[in-house]
């Protein structure tokens, strides 16, 4: 039999009501709600019936997600339900790091809030845009970004799928380029260019703000967004380089699929996770799990 991955969501697909239903179904998915509002008071009302501009904001969304991430977590987990591995995408990874248990749930929160903060600044004082690239290979979409100045990939997501960061002045006419070179481009609905030299600050920010946060040794495997690898070395620098390089989302899952994982269960809010695996992978059991319904999965 294969190995269990638990993979927790990053933030876009975050709505009002998220994690409702987990929080009145599952004890211990309501013991992670009760813990962010003890550090962050109503951080449970604002998932629960924020609205989606007050969502969207980077220093809201950032907790409100981690939030739900974890508590999904817990509550499969209650239900017997354990992986052998775990990663998160950008702010998911903070989810995992609790998740396996280098940070106390009270300290990832508090660092993810952070997180967010610094983000959110860095966004304000250096604008910038995120297109998705679908349709051609990342190689092709590198080739494109070095035809623009400040255009760099960012989400290495699946072999079809490649999300760009780049100036607001850049974007339309980068979306041509992609287009002329036979792909298709989204600009995303996001507040800042992630995971790119335009969060340099952020990045800074984070590393001053960590040096008193101790982290502990990782009680199950978790990999890096920066490395795509498990975590090792300088724990630190991880959290802090993945808030300003790439997310290497692709080579994460080939990885995990190459040590022996054949089932992903997303965490959390949406499916973006899940639908990529299942885009990648033939031979890969993927599922997602949100709400109490989902954990009933085959």
């Amino acid at each position: 039999m294969g190995k269990i991955a638990f993979v927790f969501s990053g933030q876009g697909a975050q709505y009002s009501g998220m994690g409702k239903a987990m929080y009145d179904a599952s004890p211990a998915a309501k013991a992670v709600y009760d813990m962010a509002d003890s550090v962050r008071p109503g951080t449970s009302k604002q998932c629960f019936e924020g609205t989606a501009e007050e969502l969207t904001q980077t220093v809201n969304t950032q907790p409100c997600v981690f939030t739900v991430d974890l508590a999904a977590a817990r509550a499969l987990v209650e239900k017997g339900i354990t992986p052998d591995c775990v990663a998160g995408f950008s702010l998911g990874e903070i989810a995992a790091l609790a998740f396996a248990g280098m940070l106390s749930d009270e300290d990832a929160f508090r660092l993810v809030c952070k997180r967010g903060e610094l983000m959110d600044k860095a966004a304000r004082e250096n604008p910038g845009a995120m297109v998705a690239v679908m349709k051609i290979a990342p190689e092709k979409v590198e080739e494109i970004c070095a035809g623009f100045d400040k255009t760099y990939p960012v989400n290495y997501n699946s072999p079809a799928q490649t999300v760009v960061a780049t100036t607001v002045e850049n974007s339309d006419a980068f979306c041509k380029a992609v287009k002329e070179a036979g792909g298709r481009a989204k600009a995303l609905p996001v507040s800042g260019a992630f995971h790119s030299p335009f969060m340099a600050q952020a990045a800074a920010g984070l590393a001053e703000y960590m040096q008193g946060v101790d982290f502990s040794e990782p009680k199950i495997k978790i990999y890096s967004n920066f490395t795509a690898k498990p975590y090792e070395g300088d724990y630190k620098q991880l959290v802090r380089a993945q808030v300003e390089n790439p997310v290497r989302w692709q080579t994460i899952m080939e990885n995990m699929k190459a040590d022996g994982v054949d089932t992903v269960i997303e965490i959390g809010v949406g499916k973006t996770l899940q639908n990529l695996c299942k885009r990648t992978f033939d031979d890969v059991k993927a599922y997602k799990v949100e709400t109490p319904d989902d954990i009933n999965f085959d």
